[in-house]
């Protein structure tokens, strides 16, 4: 009897899907990407991506091809509607711990096709367009998927089949798998332009809290900027699509003759996440698995964390490296964080969002106190670490981000110094360890590192660093340990 078609079958060629593809098939999984239209969708969608997700791309060969079309801005701020700062996110522009750009402002096409242009570089990932997916069954080991193609009704069996299909999800819907709504849905109308005259345009990311009609301004990549404007009560979509209606909200930021309309489209901003992001040997990805309002920008950087996370997973469960159980770590590690950042994006909508005259004043009394008297959360967003999962429990910086360190000189990053895979770093003689790469400080190998490795290290009291795949510390402590529960852990 035959085997299954692939290892990994995912549903959705978006941004997530193809990272999954790509991370996968990386750590040795034999991966099909099938996706109902025939190409990338040519208008913009997400604007945004963190240092973070920049180093995920980076993991696959895709971040310089990313960053030639990206923007960069100093600093994100919530205005009043005279124009008073109510938060300031700064260091938009400077190097995050992932060694990139803290914010990165994406044109969604070229970043989609960056990613798209590395899959002829990975003979075990193999795309099909125009396959609509309508239902799957499981048996045993397997799932087999059914398709609409262009030669008809098609069938693929895989080990593990993955929905990175959308807010909508035909796979989700298929698996019986319900939302959890979060209680948040806005509409909004969203503007994207094509910019003539870049200097007319603001220079940051704004949110204007004016109750009279909220407002987002912000830069995108490959020369567009993007308005979104919260429809009003009694306000339809058919209303605020009327170019002439258009034309009188963008009439204040005096465009004419400096940007021209690209795209218009009304989206119902809402906050949900799926109670189950496994069941069986379907899984979820991307805005499948959960869904954020825009204020954080991280829509697509948490796909691209599902990504990160469940890829090498898929890898080295499909290579026989480690067992399926490894899977169960996906939603316990993924779910609380997707949940703290849709949180911190529901606090910044609903800090937008006020269209009661009364209750906006009051908000602009307490925020511009609060932040006279030095109490405002302004600064740089963090993300939350992982608390439970594959972890060293007890261990100093377990479940932390490892940072990627550059040289001094910017010219070259940790991760491409030592590639993929989990790394053991720290003093001393390592032992060879199958599937570990274990690196000491004395080799001469991370030479360009060792003085802000070291740091880290002494910070931490340890005198080793086991880091995880997606870059998240398994655990700190001496090498021996280190690699005995490693081992255990993946066992």
């Amino acid at each position: 009897m035959s085997g299954p078609d692939c290892d990994v079958l995912i549903v959705g060629a978006g941004p997530t899907g193809i990272s999954l593809a790509l991370v996968a098939a990386q750590y040795g999984a034999s991966v099909i990407v099938c996706e109902k239209e025939a190409d990338i969708y040519p208008l913009p969608r997400a604007a945004h991506i963190d240092h973070e997700v920049m180093r995920i791309f980076q993991s696959v060969g895709a971040a310089d091809q990313i960053a030639a079309t990206c923007r960069t801005t100093s600093h994100y701020d919530f205005l009043t509607s005279d124009g008073q700062i109510l938060l300031q996110f700064e260091g938009s522009d400077q190097l995050g711990p992932g060694g990139w750009s803290g914010a990165n402002m994406i044109h969604q096409p070229s970043l989609e096709r960056a990613l798209r242009d590395r899959l002829p570089n990975c003979n075990s990932v193999e795309l099909r367009s125009l396959w609509a997916f309508t239902g799957y069954e499981e048996s045993g080991e397997s799932v087999s998927a059914r398709f609409e193609a262009p030669d008809g009704q098609r069938t693929v069996t895989a080990r593990f089949l993955v929905g990175a299909d959308g807010t909508r999800s035909p796979v989700r819907t298929a698996a019986g798998i319900e939302l959890d709504d979060l209680q948040f849905d806005e509409p909004w109308l969203v503007i994207d332009m094509v910019v003539q005259d870049a200097e007319r345009l603001p220079k940051v990311n704004l949110q204007i809290c004016d109750p009279a009609r909220p407002t987002t301004c912000v830069l995108m990549g490959e020369g567009r900027h993007r308005w979104e404007f919260m429809l009003l009560p009694g306000e339809t979509p058919e209303q605020v699509l009327d170019d002439a209606f258009i034309e009188g909200l963008l009439k204040p930021w005096n465009v004419d003759g400096a940007a021209t309309l690209e795209r218009k489209a009304v989206y119902r901003f809402n906050a949900r996440v799926a109670k189950a992001w496994k069941k069986g040997r379907v899984l979820l990805a991307g805005d499948a698995a959960h869904q954020t309002p825009p204020f954080a920008g991280q829509g697509m950087c948490a796909g691209a964390r599902d990504a990160a996370n469940l890829g090498w997973k898929l890898g080295m469960v499909a290579s026989g490296t480690t067992n399926e159980t490894l899977l169960d770590t996906y939603q316990l590690e993924r779910d609380p964080h997707a949940r703290a950042t849709i949180q911190m994006a529901m606090m910044m909508g609903r800090t937008v969002c006020i269209t009661d005259p009364a209750a906006a004043a009051e908000r602009d009394r307490q925020m511009l106190a609060a932040r006279a008297a030095g109490q405002s959360p302004d600064g740089r967003t963090d993300y939350p670490d992982i608390g439970t999962g594959l972890l060293l429990d007890g261990s100093a910086g377990a479940g932390t981000y490892f940072p990627q360190f550059l040289s001094a000189d910017g010219s070259s990053r940790l991760d491409d110094s030592l590639g993929p895979g989990a790394w053991l770093i720290g003093d001393g003689t390592f032992p060879s360890v199958p599937g570990l790469q274990a690196v000491s400080l004395n080799s001469g190998k991370l030479d360009r590192y060792s003085n802000e490795i070291r740091k880290w290290l002494e910070r931490h009291n340890t005198e080793a660093v086991l880091v995880r795949p997606d870059r998240y510390v398994f655990g700190t402590g001496t090498s021996d340990d280190l690699i005995r529960a490693w081992k255990d852990a993946i066992a």
